[in-house]
C-alpha cells in the first residue's frame, strides 16, 4: 500500500513547512488527486489518520479535490477527458491518447495556527 508513504511524505512536506513558515499546528489540509494519479482514496485517507496523529496536523480536517484525467487524441488532435490511462479516445476510438493532466497530487491549500 504506497498510500501509507505518500501520508507520510504529507506530514513531512507539513513540518518542513511549519519550520519555514513559524506555524505550530495544523487546522485543515486540502489535497488534490488527479484520477489519473493512481491513488485510492479511502486507503490514503486511513494512513493520513495513522500518521497524522503525534504530529502538528493531529486532528486536522482533511479535504480532497478530485482532479478529472485529461489526454491529446494524437489520431483526432482534439483534448479529451480520460478516466484511466490507456483509455481510447472518446470522441474517435484509438488508443493514442497521451495524458496531459489529472495525474498529479498536490497540497494546495493549508489552515494553520
Amino acid at each position: 500500500m504506497h498510500e501509507m508513504s505518500l501520508a507520510e511524505g504529507i506530514v513531512q512536506l507539513l513540518e518542513a513547512e511549519a519550520k519555514k513558515q513559524s506555524f505550530t499546528r495544523v487546522k485543515q489540509l486540502w489535497l488534490s488527486i488527479g484520477e489519473l494519479a493512481g491513488v485510492e482514496l479511502e486507503a490514503l485517507k486511513f494512513s493520513l489518520d495513522v500518521v497524522m496523529r503525534d504530529s502538528l496536523a493531529n486532528g486536522a480536517t482533511v479535504h480532497v479535490e478530485r482532479e478529472p484525467g485529461q489526454g491529446w487524441c494524437m489520431a483526432c488532435s482534439q483534448p479529451v477527458l480520460i478516466h484511466a490511462r490507456y483509455d481510447a479516445c472518446p470522441k474517435c476510438g484509438v488508443f493514442q491518447v497521451q495524458v496531459t493532466g489529472g495525474d498529479e497530487m498536490q497540497v494546495k491549500e493549508l489552515e494553520v495556527e
